[in-house]
């Protein structure tokens, strides 16, 4: 059965997480995913991170599709737009808790013989209708 990448749920989890222990989400990006939109003179090795707090940047929205807000880099008034498949990380700046994305994961479904796929096909219990 094809699912939807579960990445969104658990950015937005995670944001909602961080924000509610009063410390600073940031998110870390590829930027050679395509349709990002980042400031380009901020890049680092193909990667460039944000802090996405509430007093950062404005006009964010974390849907199922991307990560977009608007924000000042430099003095200057900039929207960002990052796919969700873009997002390789979210977490805490004051701690490094969070969670890191593998690139693989996305809309891939479960790999074919890990032990909690295993443990389901020996399960004992039965549908009952």
């Amino acid at each position: 059965m094809s699912m939807t990448s579960s990445r969104p749920y658990l950015i937005r989890a995670l944001y909602e997480w961080i924000v509610e222990n009063n410390l600073s989400p940031y998110v870390l990006v590829n930027t050679k995913t395509p349709g990002v939109e980042v400031p380009q003179e901020h890049i680092v090795n193909d990667k460039i991170i944000f802090n996405v707090s509430p007093r950062a940047v404005k006009e964010l929205h974390l849907g199922n599709d991307a990560v977009e807000f608007n924000g000042r880099f430099g003095g200057k008034a900039r929207f960002v737009s990052v796919p969700i498949r873009a997002v390789l990380a979210i977490y805490a700046k004051e701690n490094g808790r969070g969670m890191v994305f593998n690139d693989d994961e996305e809309d891939s479904g479960p790999p074919a013989n890990t032990a909690g796929a295993q443990a389901a096909a020996k399960s004992k219990l039965k549908l009952v209708k």
